[in-house]
């Protein structure tokens, strides 16, 4: 863990925490880290490819694409606009 720039606040780093768990185990998880982050004490910064677990636990969404930033967007303008979402990561998010 290293502090946020901005707010000295822990920051945590997950990388696809979701791979290869049982569905149960992913509800647990997100409720985890919904849990952790309520108070905003704790930052997280998650690469997740599953879409609709990015954008629940998510305030910015940023999209690489070969290693370069493509988006960096508020997760409420992503939400409200399927289609930008959908050109940005080439399918559309479940819901």
């Amino acid at each position: 863990m290293v502090e946020s720039s901005g707010t000295n606040a822990p920051v945590l780093l997950m990388d696809e925490p979701t791979e290869g768990l049982a569905p149960v185990v992913i509800d647990q998880l997100v409720g985890a880290i919904r849990s952790v982050t309520a108070d905003r004490s704790l930052t997280v910064l998650l690469v997740e490819q599953r879409v609709d677990i990015a954008l629940d636990l998510s305030s910015r969404c940023l999209v690489m694409e070969r290693g370069r930033l493509v988006s960096d967007t508020p997760t409420a303008s992503l939400r409200a606009a399927p289609d930008v979402l959908a050109d940005l990561i080439g399918f559309e998010a479940r819901r």
